[in-house]
């Protein structure tokens, strides 16, 4: 266990301490501001990561490559699923609680957004339009 999981593991704690000693109508705070905390979190980590790759495509491309290889791999795609699916949860939850169901709807079309996104990332051709073709030579 890294020393960030122990920092989580003591906000947790702390939080479920709190919801004891203030009781259940403080509880729905309390969660937003550990889901605050965790999602400050994963956000410094990201920006972390893509500063990180950013900087390796940069020297790639200074030390004169045309550009920068991809880095995508079949277990980076799985995963950022499993990821996108896990967080689908209590982003529908929250969604469906606060707006019900354009809430759920707002969710989800953020959840596909992301999706499209990363597609279109990992696939630059996967949304071009495709030149259609004749089916034989005597359409010209």
């Amino acid at each position: 266990m890294d020393a960030r999981d122990t920092e989580i593991k003591k906000e947790l704690n702390a939080t479920l301490q709190a919801r004891r000693e203030l009781g259940e109508e403080y509880e729905s705070a309390l969660v937003d501001s550990f889901l605050e905390k965790v999602d400050q979190r994963i956000d410094g980590a990201v920006e972390r990561r893509v500063r990180r790759q950013l900087a390796e495509q940069q020297m790639v491309v200074a030390r004169g490559s045309r550009s920068p290889k991809p880095t995508d791999s079949w277990g980076e795609r799985f995963g950022f699923g499993i990821v996108s699916l896990v967080l689908a949860i209590p982003l529908s939850a929250i969604g469906g609680g606060v707006a019900h169901l354009p809430g759920l709807l707002v969710a989800w079309a953020g959840i596909v957004g992301v999706n499209v996104v990363q597609a279109a990332r990992t696939h630059p051709d996967l949304f071009r339009r495709r030149k259609s073709r004749p089916d034989s030579d005597w359409e010209n």
